[in-house]
């Protein structure tokens, strides 16, 4: 069962299933693709997907694209459902699958403030829900097209994300990059994956009229790109990781997170990160996120 339609260059309609972690931002995930023309349905039962998959592929449907919210529940079987999905790939329908993920951490902290029922733990704790709903996801999360990890997103990162694959039509191969700007001496960020140290340029902490500034300002950007030591810092790190990220993603690592500090993460890192996060948006088909840490510790 081919689903195709007419009005598209391809001739083919675009099926999206949309699943996840609970908690992940699935629905979050959902309401932007509808945002950008999808028509979307949530929670279908597993038994009516296959049905669903071909009405709306029928003859003189005018549905061009297609979202699907499928997520785990206690009374249907996932497994069910991800036999529907590679029976309908096996019979010609075009799917990709968008993997909603976060850190257990985070999930557990989201259920805790709004105080809802994880769907795998009606009489257990949510700690055991998310545990338990991950190896059932497994599977599907493996053989999924693209894989956004939400922990550490905003709201409209997400939709910029969403936007590049679905919108764009940009490559995409499931990374997220954050450059972070961090104090040493407020700590060295613990989910840092590289670390790097840029104390060895002048502190601007010492000149009175930047004293009280950031690496947001101007005048600050302009006395810590002055001295060639740190463009050649910035080439040389750009290059390293030009390097690094293909493998981390053959690797199938979905995040990675660059934190380059100063001494109060007020001035140079926070221009270097700045800097570093202008040469990297946009290229290799990975997102890329900035993100100050300590920023407004100023004067802590």
């Amino acid at each position: 069962m081919a689903v195709r339609r007419t009005g598209r260059p391809e001739d083919i309609m675009r099926f999206v299933v949309v699943t996840g972690m609970s908690g992940g931002g699935k629905s979050t995930a959902l309401k932007m693709l509808e945002d950008v023309g999808f028509y979307c349905v949530d929670n279908l039962p597993v038994s009516l997907v296959e049905k669903f998959a071909e009405l709306v592929s029928m003859p003189g449907s005018e549905v061009g694209k297609v979202a699907l919210g499928l997520d785990v529940r206690s009374d249907q079987s996932f497994e069910d459902a991800t036999k529907i999905l590679e029976k309908l790939k096996s019979l010609g329908t075009k799917l990709e699958i968008l993997f909603m993920d976060a850190d257990e951490g985070v999930l557990i902290k989201r259920y805790k403030e709004t105080r809802r029922v994880h769907p795998l733990a009606m009489d257990k704790r949510v700690e055991d829900g998310v545990r338990i709903e991950r190896r059932v996801l497994e599977n599907i999360r493996r053989h999924a097209d693209y894989v956004i990890d939400t922990s550490n997103l905003l709201t409209r990162e997400l939709k910029e994300e969403l936007n590049r694959i679905f919108v764009e039509d940009a490559a995409y191969n499931s990374l997220m990059v954050t450059v972070m700007s961090f104090g040493f001496k407020h700590g060295i960020p613990a989910d840092a994956d590289l670390v790097l140290d840029v104390r060895f340029l002048p502190n601007p902490f010492y000149i009175e009229e930047l004293k009280c500034k950031t690496g947001n300002d101007r005048e600050v950007q302009e006395y810590v790109m002055g001295f060639r030591e740190a463009e050649v810092f910035l080439e040389k790190l750009t290059d390293m990781l030009e390097f690094l990220i293909p493998n981390y993603v053959k690797e199938g690592k979905n995040r990675l997170v660059v934190a380059i500090g100063c001494t109060g993460g007020q001035h140079r890192s926070v221009t270097l990160a700045r800097e570093l996060y202008r040469r990297m948006k946009g290229r290799g088909g990975y997102g890329c996120k900035l993100y100050h840490r300590d920023i407004t510790q100023q004067g802590k």
